[in-house]
């Protein structure tokens, strides 16, 4: 059950970082969607890896197949599956990690837990599996396109290069190599990653998504809110370690009178004036664009030396070699997006039985 996200949109993923290949079941997607294997490649292409210096080098095509679910270009309304072959795993700079436990990383969890592990590339654990999200989240996304609902990512952080939240330009998100809105803090932070690399260390960073047109109404008001089910989401990907709705941590140093939103009334319909709730107010969308912020750590593959143990419980050091993100920021920005998606196209899915009008 833990590979499996989602009600009434669910999806399930599967396989390792140096299988065979990776894939997944998108299962409540309804019938007569237009869809494409086109429709999934351009976001897989975001976050395949060896698109840039900031990344890991590995050469993966990230070829979406889509095996069914789909005929004459519509779906038909039946669990959708997808597969992702891994062409480009080089398992051999993995064999010296076999019987000892990297720092950061979920070895020795993944061997309390279950006793045995694929250790070729962090098997299950390797953020290898964010692409099948990543394909899932596009079918979500054209769903929701027909909604009107548009859902757009960025770096605002990587180390301590920090955009100031000026000189927003979305164009400019997809034009650099760190997929932030500016530039210039863009180029700066492209510097910063490349010095970490070069000192064989590694950097985290800070990601905001945003999802835009988002009706009002989604979402449960205890156990289901959308809120929660967006954390839950963010949280689950690799590397992440907070999560913020809204003005999120900076709520704690605010009065009430600046963190509430007051209502104006325009074009016929409510709509909050500023949006420090994120888009959701007691776990249901407002209508306002719903913001979320995450954090990733700084990637723990790196080649400076650290102190461990092996399976056995002999002290040892490490150094983890191979191709690995000095900073995995720029490529969680399409995984953010997919798993925004995800969850709104659940939460609209189970919406429609709010109201009887609505039968």
């Amino acid at each position: 059950m833990s590979n499996t996200f989602g009600q009434a949109f669910r999806f399930t993923t599967w396989g390792e970082s140096h299988g065979p290949a990776i894939g997944v079941v998108v299962d409540g997607c309804p019938a007569g969607l237009d869809l494409d294997e086109s429709d999934l490649q351009r976001d897989l292409d975001r976050r395949r890896p060896g698109q840039s210096q900031v990344t890991t080098q590995r050469k993966e095509e990230d070829r979406a197949e889509i095996l069914s679910g789909v005929f004459e270009g519509k779906t038909t309304g039946v669990p959708i599956s997808i597969l992702i072959r891994n062409k480009d795993a080089d398992s051999s700079k993995y064999d010296n990690l076999k019987d000892l436990y990297r720092p950061g990383h979920a070895d020795f969890t993944y061997m309390e837990k279950w006793g045995h592990r694929d250790h070729r590339g962090g098997g299950r654990s390797s953020a290898r599996e964010t692409a099948a999200r990543v394909a899932a989240g596009a079918i979500a996304k054209k769903l929701l396109s027909t909604l009107g609902v548009t859902i757009m990512g960025f770096v605002s952080q990587i180390g301590d290069v920090t955009w100031d939240g000026t000189d927003f330009d979305p164009e400019e998100v997809e034009r650099n190599s760190c997929r932030c809105p500016d530039a210039e803090s863009a180029r700066k932070m492209e510097e910063a990653i490349l010095a970490a690399r070069k000192a064989g260390d590694s950097l985290g960073g800070i990601i905001s998504i945003i999802g835009i047109g988002v009706p009002p109404g989604l979402g449960e008001p205890l156990y289901g809110r959308l809120d929660a089910d967006l954390a839950s989401a963010m949280i689950g990907i690799n590397a992440v370690k907070g999560v913020e709705i809204g003005a999120g941590f900076r709520a704690a140093t605010m009065k009430g009178s600046e963190h509430n939103d007051a209502f104006d009334y325009v074009d016929g319909r409510v709509v909050p004036r500023t949006n420090n709730a994120g888009g959701i107010l007691g776990g249901i969308s407002s209508g306002a664009p719903v913001v979320v912020t995450f954090v990733v750590k700084p990637t723990s593959s790196i080649l400076i030396e650290q102190d461990t143990v092996t399976t056995s419980g002999e002290k040892t050091t490490v150094r983890v070699e191979g191709r690995h993100d000095p900073c995995v920021a720029p490529r969680a920005v399409p995984v953010g997006e997919a798993m925004m998606a995800l969850v709104l196209a659940d939460h609209w899915r189970r919406s429609l039985g709010s109201r009887v009008e609505n039968f």
